[in-house]
């Protein structure tokens, strides 16, 4: 949901407005939610609200507290994408399906997308150790998401 400006928000509320009284009734208002897709029965829009019609002061509060669920939904349903990508992309490089990503592993889907150069020679052992937290030689999945994470706030290439 964008944002709208003030100007936007009273012409939305003026004609909402039905009977010119300076009062948006949970009725009217309900109007508007089913027109948008945003369903809702009276009572839960009365609990939700507090009131049984809102002035514009109310209905701006509204407004804005509709966009921040929106847009904190969105960002809910981004950080969700961006989990699945990185199971998908963990599968890809644990190759038996043990849940864990050892030397063997990395080295050979590396040299599968041909980002694996032998005789430049990175040592898979100290890219693994790199974000081993708990030492054990082998990157489980909240590691490998971890160095992917750190990987792309800090713009360096992933694996």
């Amino acid at each position: 949901m964008s944002t709208l400006n003030e100007k936007h928000i009273q012409r939305i509320f003026d004609k909402l407005d039905e009977d010119g009284d300076g009062l948006v009734s949970l009725g009217e208002l309900k109007g508007l939610l089913d027109k948008i897709g945003a369903c809702t029965d009276l009572d839960e829009l009365q609990s939700l609200v507090g009131k049984t019609s809102l002035n514009f002061i109310d209905f701006s509060l509204f407004y804005e507290a509709m966009v921040k669920k929106n847009n904190g939904d969105e960002k809910r349903k981004e950080e969700n994408n961006l989990e699945d990508d990185l199971v998908e992309a963990f599968k890809v490089f644990d190759l038996n399906g043990d849940g864990f990503i050892c030397c063997e592993e990395l080295q050979k889907v590396l040299s599968r997308l041909g980002l694996w150069d032998e005789k430049e020679g990175s040592d898979c052992k100290s890219m693994i150790h790199m974000y081993d937290t708990n030492l054990d030689g082998v990157l489980d999945y909240e590691e490998f998401k971890n160095m992917m994470l750190v990987s792309n706030s800090e713009g360096i290439p992933n694996l």
